[in-house]
């Protein structure tokens, strides 16, 4: 698909959580989002800046990217001609049945990735693989073959072996936390409906104030984007069933189409109606 800012091609299994994209930004901006996939990309050419977990990395020509579901990201050119990558995401369930695959049945915990930006030739190799594959017409058993390949290279040489450490907690810190976590779960029970903040707040138990300040805090965006991330996640499952966009977007809270789509393209780099054709 040719937009006004480069080209994104996009695919997806229609069976399973794995989808691949390859596209060519100039002037894109991604503003911060998350996915509930593992996500790896490799920059082709020019570079890419991004914030992750509260420092700033810059992704450059044939260096690896590594986000764990829910790692909170953006993403601009660093480069003048903009950047051209391929990224793949992949559900937990993915990883996790070729862990279980490769260990006989001893998976253990999900794979944790500590660096957002890896410079290592092997890893982007075997994804560079795994992406030719899956947007291909390579038979289904080599795909398979290539994502247990690069799924056990990225776990084996991007992942930590070890649980990061857990900052000692005040009685205040832990009230903040836990108010950050029922609003979060007071979103996913209501994200389709209107939320006026002191509705929000309540179920919250503090103040707005102290409720945005945690929220942002604990989960890296504001109660209103990730109410907007959740409706646009309920979008994207709607589309693969084949929903029209402008149904899908009256199904999920948005205005309208216009509205769907916009958004759609700023997180997600491509259309709704691209993304229900892939």
């Amino acid at each position: 698909m040719a937009t006004t800012d480069g080209w994104v091609r996009y695919w997806r299994d229609a069976d399973r959580p794995v989808e691949a994209m390859h596209a060519h930004f100039l002037d894109h901006v991604y503003p911060p989002h998350s996915h509930d996939t593992y996500s790896f990309g490799i920059t082709d050419a020019g570079a890419q800046q991004f914030r992750c977990r509260g420092a700033a990395h810059t992704s450059g020509a044939g260096m690896v990217m590594a986000f764990n579901p829910e790692d909170v990201h953006d993403g601009r050119a660093a480069a003048e001609l903009g950047y051209r990558y391929r990224i793949v995401h992949l559900g937990p369930s993915v990883i996790r049945d070729v862990i279980a695959d490769a260990t006989d049945g001893r998976s253990g915990a999900l794979p944790l990735f500590p660096l957002p930006v890896l410079s290592d030739h092997a890893l982007a190799a075997a994804l560079g693989r795994l992406h030719a594959a899956l947007v291909g017409t390579t038979d289904p058993l080599v795909r398979d073959e290539r994502l247990t390949a690069a799924v056990t290279a990225m776990t084996s040489r991007g992942a930590s072996t070890t649980t990061p450490a857990v900052l000692p907690q005040t009685p205040t810190d832990r009230a903040r936390r836990q108010a950050a976590q029922r609003a979060r779960a007071f979103l996913h029970d209501a994200y389709l409906e209107p939320i006026p903040a002191e509705h929000l707040a309540e179920a919250a138990g503090c103040s707005r104030f102290t409720l945005y300040r945690s929220f942002r805090a604990e989960f890296g965006l504001a109660p209103s984007d990730y109410q907007r991330q959740l409706r646009l996640r309920r979008a994207r499952s709607l589309l693969k069933a084949g929903t029209t966009a402008a149904d899908a977007a009256a199904a999920t809270g948005f205005a309208d189409q216009a509205h769907l789509s916009r958004w759609f393209q700023r997180v997600y780099g491509l259309t709704p109606g691209a993304f229900r054709r892939a």
